[in-house]
C-alpha cells in the first residue's frame, strides 16, 4: 500500500465533507461534537499532505516543522481528550459515564504531558518506504502503539451505548492491529489515515440517532 500527498489531500477532502454533512444533520450539541470527528481527521490529513510536500519538494521545505508538529498535535494531543469527551456527552448510562469521566481526566493529563513534550523537545518526520515516519525525542518514551493510546482513543467508543459508535470502535481496534502488524514503524501516520477513513461511520450513527422510531408491527388475530 502506498501513501502520498495526493492520498492525504484526497482523504482530507472526502472526510471533511462527511464531517460537515454530519454536523449539519446533528440536532443536539453532543451530536455536533461527535460529528466533528471526521472533520478533525480531515484537517489532520490535510496537514500530513502539506508535510508530504515539504519532504518531497524543496520549495515547500519551510512548512516542514509546522506540518510535523501540527500533525502530532492532532494525533497525540487532540484525540486522547476529544474521544472520551465526545462519547461522554452522548452517554446515558451512569456506570459508563463514570468510566468515561475517569478516562477524560486521565486523557487530559496524558495530553498535557505530550503537549509539554512537543513544545520543549524535538520531533521530526521523514519519508521511508513510501510512508511518513515520525520520530520524537521525549524524556519519557511512551509508545503510542501501546496501552495508553488504546485506552484513550478506542476504549471510549467500545463503551458507548450507541451501537454504531461501538462498531466504529471495533473497526478502529481491528485497523490498529493490522497497522501494528504490517506498518509498525509508521504506526502514527498509517493508523491515523485508516482511522480517518473509518470515521465516516459517524455519519451513519448521526443519521440513525435522528431517524424516527420504527413502529412496532401489529398483528391481527
Amino acid at each position: 500500500m502506498c501513501f502520498s500527498a495526493e492520498a492525504s489531500f484526497g482523504a482530507s477532502a472526502i472526510i471533511s465533507t462527511i464531517g460537515i454533512v454530519s454536523i449539519n444533520k446533528s440536532t443536539t450539541i453532543p451530536q455536533k461534537v461527535i460529528s466533528c470527528m471526521p472533520l478533525i481527521f480531515g484537517i489532520q490529513q490535510f496537514t500530513e499532505g502539506i508535510l508530504w510536500l515539504s519532504l518531497s519538494y524543496p520549495a515547500f521545505s519551510q512548512w516542514n516543522n509546522i506540518a510535523t508538529y501540527a500533525f502530532l498535535m492532532f494525533a497525540q494531543v487532540v484525540w486522547p481528550v476529544f474521544l472520551p469527551l465526545s462519547v461522554l456527552l452522548l452517554e446515558k448510562e451512569k456506570i459508563q459515564k463514570n468510566i468515561l469521566i475517569a478516562l477524560l481526566v486521565s486523557g487530559i493529563l496524558f495530553s498535557s504531558y505530550l503537549t509539554y513534550c512537543l513544545i520543549f523537545y524535538k520531533a521530526q518526520a521523514s519519508i521511508s518506504c513510501y510512508h511518513i515516519r515520525y520520530e520524537v525525542d521525549y524524556p519519557i518514551r511512551l509508545k503510542f502503539s501501546g496501552i495508553f493510546y488504546f485506552i484513550f482513543t478506542v476504549f471510549p467508543l467500545l463503551l458507548s451505548g450507541i451501537k454504531r459508535l461501538r462498531l466504529l470502535g471495533v473497526v478502529m481496534l481491528l485497523s490498529f492491529f493490522v497497522t501494528k502488524i504490517f506498518y509498525e514503524y509508521y504506526l502514527i501516520s498509517v493508523w491515523c489515515f485508516m482511522a480517518a477513513i473509518i470515521s465516516s461511520i459517524v455519519l451513519s450513527a448521526i443519521i440513525k440517532l435522528n431517524s424516527p422510531p420504527q413502529p412496532l408491527a401489529s398483528y391481527s388475530r
